[in-house]
């Protein structure tokens, strides 16, 4: 395989991670090297040969360094196509000769940004020359290797040693040059227009973490891509098999799920459903309440807990079949008794943030919307509207915050029960809000009586309601807002329960 031999290098960098130890490589191999400012002076301070590009160019560095390597006589350098012999001919009769190896890195835009600096301090911290340079270098790559990270610096080394790059070396370079340019200038596109919530142009840079075994299906491919810092993508598994697509999804809605509560709260999702959800004192206790409301969904579910899994609950969960448990992070001991189970993947997530902006993909684009933040107003029952029924205990209002904040999770059409902060029948995903009522029921069972309920969307009549009294709940919560309003009010003062209106609905369709 033919190489092409590194004799002349461009050398530039902001991160001057291993650069003399390459310097003195290139040196060595007696490669002509060219350089600007701080990179020219760090490898000349090292004892390595170096020629400053002001001095090739005759044009001094100005304006603080915002101009030094724009000039003909470096991008002329650059991009001749050197199997070219009209390009090698304009140049040689300027007197410019070609570089086979350019090595560039560029300003840290977006860690600056990360920082809080400034407006002008990140203005300065978008980068022009480099750019430029890595393009040229890039689209001429059938010429030049081009190199944009310390991390691939070992691959010179090999290539000196080697007698220079093969052109499918140059050209995967090449790639990962486009692939680093098109990712600086989205996030200075997107910094620039962040003050638009919901922005009339955006674009987002995934990075592929690796392949999974299938999809949801054993026919699917697929992988799994990061695309943030924060998020299951980049949580540390502790033990297990490798996490499956189906995994990652259920681990997503039971974290997310988990998160909207503030005190101590245990998910466990099975199909992207909550199969039960509770609040405690301790995260143990939650999780008994959570795993109480329906065990057999249970089996093979994910759970995930808002606090550190102590040791008391890992010895519960341990006793019960699980694919996947999730936290922020484990008490001493807990790991090493889940462990126990071959196959449950263990999880820490240490990021709680939930997203302000949501994603769907449609047919031919995506959707973008604001995330449904169970905080909105109307769900604290300060402002909500009592519309039927007598006074309520603080324990019941706490109940019924408790269900309003959970179902937020539950697919639509979802109705939730709850009791002394724990979910006791949960209906789910089904196409008219009748049958989520008695699916609900149906699952509590003999637990029902005394409990209370949410709806994520008003009831459209009042039979869904009736269904509900008849078993026993005694008070409701429901955004309101239906046509037949007043006569799922006269359904609830008929049956003597107290209902409360948020004037918000949680519908979860994804």
């Amino acid at each position: 395989m033919t190489k092409k031999k590194i004799t002349r290098a461009l050398v530039s960098v902001y991160d001057k991670t291993g650069l003399v130890e390459l310097g003195k490589s290139l040196d060595s191999a007696g490669v002509e090297i060219l350089s600007t400012g701080s990179t020219a002076a760090t490898l000349r301070d090292a004892g390595v040969k170096v020629i400053d590009v002001s001095t090739y160019t005759g044009f001094p560095e100005i304006m603080g360094g915002r101009v030094k390597t724009l000039h003909p006589r470096i991008h002329s350098g650059i991009l001749a196509d050197q199997n070219n012999p009209e390009h090698l001919k304009a140049i040689a009769d300027l007197d410019i000769a070609p570089f086979d190896l350019v090595v560039i890195n560029l300003y840290p835009f977006a860690q600056t940004i990360a920082s809080g600096a400034s407006f002008a301090e990140c203005i300065e911290q978008i980068d022009i020359g480099g750019p430029s340079m890595l393009r040229g270098a890039a689209k001429n790559h059938g010429s030049v290797a081009v190199v944009s990270s310390p991390s691939q610096y070992p691959l010179i080394e090999k290539a000196l040693t080697e007698g220079g790059f093969t052109a499918e070396q140059r050209q995967r370079l090449a790639l990962e040059v486009f692939r680093t340019t098109a990712e600086y200038d989205l996030a200075i596109a997107t910094w620039l227009g962040a003050s638009a919530e919901l922005p009339e142009w955006f674009g987002e840079i995934y990075s592929r973490e690796h392949s999974l075994r299938y999809g949801e299906n054993p026919h699917q491919d697929a992988a799994i891509y990061s695309g943030s810092t924060s998020g299951i993508v980049g949580a540390k598994q502790h033990h297990g098999k490798e996490m499956s697509f189906n995994n990652y999804t259920d681990a997503d809605a039971a974290w997310r799920a988990a998160l909207d509560h503030s005190e101590p709260c245990v998910a466990i999702i099975k199909h992207a459903n909550p199969c039960g959800i509770a609040v405690a004192g301790d995260i143990a206790s939650a999780y008994h309440a959570a795993h109480a409301c329906d065990p057999v969904s249970a089996f093979g579910g994910v759970v995930a807990a808002n606090r550190n899994i102590s040791l008391e609950m890992a010895r519960a969960l341990s006793s019960i079949f699980t694919e996947v448990v999730i936290a922020p992070g484990y008490e001493d001991g807990a790991i090493e008794v889940l462990s126990a189970k071959p196959s449950i993947r263990i999880l820490t997530c240490t990021s709680t943030e939930i997203s302000p902006l949501e994603r769907r993909p449609v047919s031919g684009g995506i959707l973008l919307q604001r995330s449904d933040l169970i905080d909105a107003p109307g769900d604290l029952s300060s402002g909500w509207k009592q519309v039927s029924g007598g006074a309520v205990s603080q324990d019941v209002i706490a109940d019924l915050e408790f269900a309003w904040r959970s179902v937020r999770a539950v697919k639509s059409n979802a109705i939730l029960l709850a009791k002394n902060g724990a979910s006791i029948g949960i209906g789910m995903g089904q196409v008219n809000r009748v049958d989520s009522a008695k699916l609900a029921v149906d699952r509590a069972g003999n637990r029902v009586v005394g409990t209370v309920a949410a709806s994520d969307a008003f009831f459209p009549f009042a039979d869904g309601l009736e269904i509900l009294t008849r078993a026993g709940v005694s008070a409701v919560v429901q955004p309101g807002g239906s046509v037949r309003d007043e006569e799922v009010i006269a359904a609830a003062n008929a049956a003597g329960i107290a209902m409360f209106f948020t004037g918000t609905r949680h519908f979860s369709h994804a």
